[in-house]
């Protein structure tokens, strides 16, 4: 009853008048751009095209996502952006980043000359543009800012339920938003309807409701979700887009999203921004000792077999993994999944320091800053500590053991593959011979989302071309009963 209501309500508030012509009633039918920006004041030339393309459409659009890849240069476009509404409102913008890109933040504003200040709370006087961490954020004011900027914004959707409520409702009152991130995927509608949501677009349910089905019918009997109060991300529902609404969904995400790759997807030229080869080398592990029971190893059928196999092969697996930084005198990142893993690794290489959730967010803004100078040669890490933002193009060997969550995987090798690497970047992926399956599922996501991006990137340019080149050669009018 309520969906048909809100249906009623779409139609009358697109109820064409009198004499109108079809394109006007179509156009305002339509899931086409709103935009409650200004046009741009500054557009340094520091910026390259595509970069500056994106800035116009973003400074115009006023509330806006850009999904751009690792190294595409959006901590510049988020500095030139948050200028650019300082410059307009002559009041502060508020950057929020994860841990310990704040300060490399700073960094860049000082290379590109922008004036950013750090503050872990607060506006500091005088400040046109500050930044904080994510975790710092109910220590300010929405009020005393014209505009916010989320860095790594795929990181909200990950926070627990009552962080997640805090940022959106912090930028709800906010008259200028900007949310980046490299790892928006076109499948994870978690995600996306994260996104619109901070951005004051649609709410996620109201999304869900109004482009999806959900085929696990896992509603109980007064139509309430099931699972409902718990963090979206563990109700386990499976959604498909209803009859014709595919094409209006990414209509919609264009209205207020772009995304990019590469310079090509936006219709500008690669040259500049090539990326050096990735080779990446797999290598096998054998257990010394055999799952109960079993004489001698066989795939993992399950989960439990895989953590059980997992916590089984520990010291074979940091071993192998500290083999293959030692002696090499280069920098590298290892990447674990568990504390034990880490413990051990920081103990077989001898150069090498870890960064585990039980430090403070100093000591692990300490490590950071060691490892980017230099000062650190091995550095030991989760990726749900330190995946996100951090720049260490510096570093041309990562080393990773097999996980199946993509998006861990790919955010920690572009740590160091990313435009600005100026080598070869060389990726050793340690697995058992019982997490084949392990492996087949991370190669399976990994073309998976390939695919998936580059659909997404057609829907959208189509979805553009069609709201640019809509027209017809005589007006048609629509009938008063409309």
């Amino acid at each position: 009853m309520r969906a048909e209501l809100a249906e009623s309500r779409t139609f009358a508030t697109h109820r064409a008048a009198p004499n109108q012509d079809y394109h006007t009633f179509l156009d305002r039918k339509s899931q086409s751009d709103t935009f409650a920006g200004f046009e741009p004041l500054w557009v340094p030339d520091f910026l390259f095209d595509f970069q500056k393309a994106l800035l116009d459409w973003s400074v115009r659009k006023g509330k806006s996502a850009v999904f751009a890849d690792c190294g595409l240069g959006k901590t510049p476009l988020q500095l030139v952006w948050a200028e650019n509404v300082v410059r307009k409102t002559n009041r502060p913008v508020l950057v929020l980043t994860p841990l310990a890109v704040s300060q490399q933040t700073v960094r860049e504003g000082e290379k590109f000359g922008i004036e950013v200040r750090r503050s872990a709370g607060g506006s500091p006087n005088g400040a046109h543009i500050v930044v904080t961490n994510y975790e710092k954020l109910h220590h300010f004011d929405s009020a005393d800012f014209a505009g916010v900027v989320c860095d790594e914004s795929s990181a909200i959707k990950s926070f627990d339920g009552k962080r997640r409520a805090e940022v959106t409702e912090f930028m709800r009152t906010v008259d200028y938003r900007l949310l980046c991130t490299a790892t928006a995927a076109p499948n994870d509608y978690i995600e996306l309807g994260t996104a619109s949501e901070a951005l004051g677009e649609m709410g996620h349910m109201d999304m869900l409701s109004r482009f999806f089905k959900n085929d696990n019918n896992t509603c109980d009997t007064k139509g309430r979700w099931k699972g409902y109060g718990a963090p979206r991300e563990r109700v386990t529902q499976k959604w498909r887009f209803k009859g014709h609404s595919e094409q209006a969904f990414w209509r919609w995400v264009c209205s207020w999203a772009r995304a990019c790759r590469k310079p090509s997807d936006l219709g500008f030229d690669n040259a500049k921004l090539v990326l050096p080869p990735l080779v990446e080398r797999e290598h096998l592990v054998e257990a010394r000792t055999a799952a109960p029971g079993m004489l001698f190893e066989l795939p993992a059928s399950n989960m439990w077999e895989e953590r059980e196999e997992r916590r089984r092969t520990i010291q074979e697996r940091c071993e192998l993994a500290a083999d293959l930084v030692a002696g090499t005198k280069q920098p590298a990142v290892v990447w674990c999944h568990l504390n034990d893993e880490g413990d051990r690794l920081a103990h077989l290489i001898k150069d090498s320091r870890q960064v585990a959730g039980a430090n403070s967010d100093e000591e692990k803004e300490e490590a950071y800053e060691g490892f980017a100078s230099g000062q650190i040669r091995v550095l030991v890490i989760k990726p749900k500590i330190g995946a996100w933002g951090l720049n260490w193009q510096h570093c041309a060997h990562v080393v990773t053991f097999a996980s199946h969550s993509y998006e861990q995987y790919y955010q920690a090798v572009r740590r160091c593959w990313r435009f600005g690497q100026t080598r070869p970047v060389v990726v050793d992926l340690v697995a058992t011979e019982g997490e084949r399956g392990v492996k087949e599922n991370l190669r399976r996501k990994s073309e998976a989302a390939d695919r998936m991006f580059t659909e997404l990137v057609a829907h959208m340019n189509n979805a553009m071309r069609l709201d640019r080149s809509a027209h017809y050669e005589k007006p048609v009018e629509v009938p008063s009963w409309l």
